[in-house]
């Protein structure tokens, strides 16, 4: 998307001049379709993804297309131009919903412009589009950035070549349960519109595609390659995803009890000298990587040399090169910093993985895998347990020794970056970013205990140890605190919740207000009570209200929700007479659920509102931005 549309104020790139032709077109979706039959014969897919999940989608999509001969480019949705958007003849739409029913990150921008009033009725007349959505029917807002995509689409003029298709993660199979009829009807629809050329057929699915990219090997004596990820030198541009801030880590402290069954660390970093700034409610963004002995393993299964150096080229022209990936490039540095070979490995993986089988038991299982009817295996072989990438290929490792090297891109995606809430202020902290984060490992099925990517290996990180850097950037948070600092908060957080508002909590003390009100819950008081010797000292100089729940420490379990219910009275006059803004972090389990629950009971007993009076009271609170929460799962 170009910045210029965007912020041009005299009119948008979609505000052009209708011909004629095209107000015949609009006003008839088959008419659309006449005309789309004479035109070249290709098909833009884009994606609005936050965990990658859609993105992947979005990929299948363009692999079916290349097997019908179709040219297809597939893009996030922030980096297509907008402005052309009225030229495409065809596009469909893969978004995921995310929090409480918002775009993706990489949609947001085109997700603004797309709902700009000046657009006029007709811009995408043209446009003959399908909405493939990916959601989870557990959360209130299933699904709705596809639907509302959709319905905005429909408005602009945009003819829908079949409904909106709403996967759903809850569903037994997963999104392909809706996904895989969908498709085949969009197919028919499309050779339809646009039908083979002549002398020829859809690439049977006995046929391998081509990779996207070729690494090309450098002779072994060349130079070490230059421009990797991490760049000690300070950035002059304010640090983003493609040019991240590689931040010394200054201090890694736990936080929790050696005896406690969670590691949780306070972690701060510097960032002097990277022009990064920052408020309470935002987040920092941090670029994990692979452990050596992950690598080394890869490496030795593949039969790949780690210190090989090659250059990565397109296979067609017009393909950009991955970002962060230097040029040239070592095995061990796109391994280690760009193939996320802790994930699990999704449909895609195995279908691509059977066409390098040389072994028929291997490759029988992995066609299995990629079919339709074998999803409730893969899904019981690698979700349930958490499989990973590295584990699969040790399952299969006639296959994996027979990988080509060119299609290592294809076949397993890159490292996501991490989002962490900050938990420190500028103005108690200058040039520092603190986080509050639990270290992820549990335990399933399989003999080694499950461990997150990102979280293991800060963990791991010790800045006593020499020079550790990590790669970050900051974005806007979701949660914003009110600018009058008359205003009190009331924050309920539990657990590494409570993160957020540490930051905030430190914003308003060095501000000078006080109406701060902090719920904190965790099991217990000797173990987990984070950063206790600092809300207490906030306490008795009476910058802090604080009410505490330790679940564990009594025989019947105490949580948050069970304390806001106690001191309804002050929550009640909070709301009521000191206009307060309520805030919530925490896990997206049953917490959120439970002190909705909570807020709406204190509306009733102390505001007297009946039940739906008080529900609806909370949803205007959310509307009106004075009741704000940010869950994960």
């Amino acid at each position: 998307m170009t910045s210029q549309g965007v912020r041009n104020g005299r009119g948008s790139p979609l505000s052009r001049r209708v011909t004629s032709r095209e107000r015949s077109h609009c006003g008839d979706v088959t008419a659309g379709w006449g005309l789309s039959m004479m035109a070249e014969r290709k098909l833009l897919v884009l994606f609005g993804s936050q965990t990658g999940t859609a993105q992947d989608m979005a990929e299948r999509i363009g692999r079916e297309a290349a097997r019908r001969h179709l040219r297809c480019r597939v893009e996030a949705l922030d980096s297509c131009d907008l402005a052309n958007l009225i030229h495409e003849p065809l596009v469909v739409f893969v978004c995921a919903t995310t929090g409480q029913g918002d775009p993706p990150d990489n949609m947001k921008m085109f997700w603004r412009f797309l709902f700009r009033k000046n657009l006029p009725p007709g811009s995408l007349c043209q446009l003959d589009y399908a909405v493939l959505g990916l959601g989870d029917s557990s959360y209130p807002k299933f699904n709705f950035v596809a639907k509302k995509l959709h319905k905005r689409v429909l408005q602009l003029g945009g003819n829908p070549l079949l409904p909106v298709a709403l996967g759903d993660d809850q569903h037994d199979l997963g999104p392909d349960a809706v996904v895989d009829p969908w498709l085949v009807a969009l197919w028919d629809k499309i050779l339809t519109l646009y039908p083979l050329p002549p002398g020829l057929e859809i690439i049977s699915l006995d046929t391998c595609l081509p990779p996207k990219y070729t690494l090309h090997y450098l002779p072994e004596d060349s130079p070490p390659p230059e421009g990797a990820l991490l760049q000690p030198t300070a950035l002059r541009a304010v640090p983003s995803e493609l040019r991240p801030f590689a931040a010394p880590v200054v201090s890694n402290q736990r936080v929790t009890a050696q005896s406690h069954f969670q590691d949780v660390r306070l972690i701060e970093f510097d960032i002097t000298g990277s022009a990064i700034t920052f408020s309470a409610g935002d987040v920092v963004m941090i670029q994990p990587q692979n452990c050596p002995e992950d690598v080394q393993q890869f490496c030795q299964l593949l039969r790949l040399d780690p210190d090989r150096h090659f250059v990565l080229k397109p296979t067609e022209p017009g393909t950009s090169l991955p970002p962060l990936l230097p040029q040239p490039c070592t095995i061990r540095h796109l391994v280690t910093h760009y193939l996320d070979i802790s994930c699990v490995p999704r449909r895609s993986f195995f279908e691509l993985l059977s066409y390098f089988s040389t072994n028929e038991l291997e490759r029988e299982k992995l066609q299995e895998f990629s079919s339709a009817q074998g999803q409730e295996e893969l899904y019981s072989y690698c979700n349930r347990p958490r499989r990973t990438t590295l584990e699969a290929l040790w399952d299969f490792p006639h296959t994996t020794c027979a990988i080509p090297a060119d299609y290592l891109l294809d076949l397993i995606p890159r490292i996501r970056p991490r989002a962490f809430s900050i938990a420190s202020s500028l103005l108690a902290h200058p040039d520092r970013i603190q986080i509050l984060m639990a270290v992820v490992q549990y335990k399933t099925r399989l003999s080694k205990p499950r461990r997150g990517l990102c979280s293991t290996w800060l963990a791991s990180l010790n800045p006593e140890q020499g020079d550790v850097r990590v790669p970050l950037w900051v974005k806007k948070g979701g949660m914003k605190f009110p600018a009058d600092p008359a205003t009190p908060v009331i924050m309920i957080g539990p657990g590494t919740g409570v993160a957020p508002f540490r930051a905030a909590i430190q914003e308003r003390v060095a501000q000078g207000r006080r109406g701060n009100c902090l719920f904190f819950g965790c099991r217990q008081k000797s173990k987990d009570f984070y950063c206790q010797a600092e809300w207490e000292e906030l306490v008795a100089k009476g910058f802090l209200t604080l009410f505490t729940a330790f679940s564990r420490d009594q025989e019947e379990k105490v949580y948050v929700q069970h304390r806001i219910q106690e001191n309804r009275r002050l929550v009640w006059e909070l709301l009521s007479t000191g206009n307060a803004h309520v805030y919530l972090a925490g896990n997206a389990k049953q917490m959120p659920v439970a002190v909705a629950e909570a807020l709406q009971s204190v509306l009733q007993l102390e505001g007297g509102l009946s039940p739906s009076e008080a529900e609806e009271h909370l949803t205007a609170l959310e509307r009106s931005q004075r009741f704000q929460s940010e869950t994960w799962s």
